[in-house]
């Protein structure tokens, strides 16, 4: 059973290897309550995950080290696991699913681990490795569904428990469900009235999916950029635990986690995975009552690839109205451009992009379209620029 002594044994444990991350206040997020930010990106590794598997780890028997660990993950937990058998002089193998970012499978090569690539998703790197673990005899390392890596993630309750002893809701990622469960049961034993809120990637909703059906349920498919969340089912001891412990389960779509990404960058200088940012994603979009109260968004991890940072910071700006796209039917004749980005200068928006393309088969001769994209400050100065173009006599498309 899960014990808070055992919470408190990987506490002391970890002191040996993991870092008592900063809790830090934000500015210019919300303004209806106090946000601050629990930030595990800045972890050893980069993510909370370090902690579990370290604990785990450190409490195996001479006899189960020498046969090695086996471990699966979408690269946070396998970091986690790489670095504590190296530190343990323990052979580490490790299944990865290939759709993770090369950024992770890379950096737990550099823990001198064997990596598996395994084809598909995080539940088929797992189905390989627990038949490796049946050939070889290995202890494999579940990345959140063992007491033990439970307790470990339940050591990051303790230590915002000892930052902010005033806290009156902490919001967590999900993907196993390991670090809430952890985190709720540590909470609500030593602080009970303090809410426990949960956020999962909308296209990997297992865990609210279970919760509302009062059964194990498992997705067909996950469907989301948040790599670190992507899991189809949650863990038998996971799902009990937030069961019991956890007040409320939110979801977040792809677009919001981008601009959550996109705040702490710009907002707090801060690099946050998909899975990372989901937190901050339910206080941006108001998924969840918390005004007046001093809320803790635990920011899990920041292991993005910066292939996929761009893509991301594009798509939050998108999301934010900061980048748009307008399309204007108009006739071809000269001085169009000319009339069209004075008003849009006019407004105070910045053209990075012009397309003029003439009209098509089924279109008048003399017409043409004009794309513009450009720079706004959000979406409300987006529509007062299509006010304007069309108070100057201008269509535009439906899609723009």
């Amino acid at each position: 059973m899960l014990t808070l002594d055992t919470v408190y044994q990987a506490a002391h444990k970890l002191k040996e290897v993991a870092r008592e991350t900063d809790l830090i206040l934000t500015k210019n997020i919300v303004d209806n309550a106090n946000i601050y930010l629990k930030t595990e990106n800045l972890q050893v590794t980069g993510s909370f995950k370090l902690r579990g598997a370290y604990y785990k780890i450190s409490t195996l028997s001479d006899e189960e080290k020498a046969k090695g660990v086996i471990a699966c993950s979408a690269g946070n937990h396998a970091q986690g696991v790489a670095l504590a058998a190296q530190k343990n002089g323990i052979k580490a193998t490790i299944f990865i699913p290939s759709t993770a970012p090369i950024s992770k499978i890379e950096a737990t090569r550099s823990y001198n681990a064997e990596i598996m690539l395994i084809d598909g998703v995080y539940d088929d790197a797992y189905e390989a490795a627990v038949e490796y673990q049946k050939q070889t005899g290995g202890t494999f390392i579940h990345p959140f569904d063992d007491e033990k890596v439970i307790a470990g993630q339940g050591t990051i309750a303790l230590e915002i428990l000892n930052q902010l002893p005033e806290v009156d809701a902490i919001i967590v990622p999900i993907g196993g469900g390991g670090l809430i469960s952890g985190l709720a049961y540590t909470i609500k034993m030593l602080k009970p009235e303090c809410k426990v809120y949960g956020v999962e990637a909308r296209g990997a909703d297992s865990m609210l999916m279970s919760l509302e059906k009062a059964e194990m349920c498992k997705l067909k498919k996950v469907s989301t950029f948040a790599d670190g969340i992507a899991v189809k089912t949650p863990g038998d001891l996971t799902y009990s635990l937030c069961k019991d412990y956890v007040d409320k389960i939110v979801t977040v779509k792809d677009d919001e986690i981008a601009t959550a990404i996109l705040t702490l960058i710009e907002k707090q200088k801060l690099i946050a995975e998909g899975a990372g940012a989901v937190s901050v994603a339910a206080v941006l979009f108001n998924k969840l009552d918390l005004e007046g109260k001093n809320v803790v968004c635990l920011v899990s991890g920041g292991n993005i690839d910066v292939n996929i940072l761009s893509r991301v910071i594009n798509r939050g700006l998108l999301t934010a109205g900061r980048l748009s796209d307008i399309t204007i039917y108009m006739l071809d004749k000269p001085g169009q451009l000319k009339e069209v980005s004075a008003i849009v200068a006019d407004l105070g928006a910045n053209v990075i992009k012009v397309s003029h393309i003439q009209g098509g088969e089924n279109t008048d001769i003399n017409q043409c379209y004009l794309k513009i994209s450009m720079e706004t400050r959000n979406k409300a100065h987006l529509e007062q620029i299509k006010k304007a173009l069309k108070k100057a006599g201008y269509t535009l498309s439906d899609n723009g």
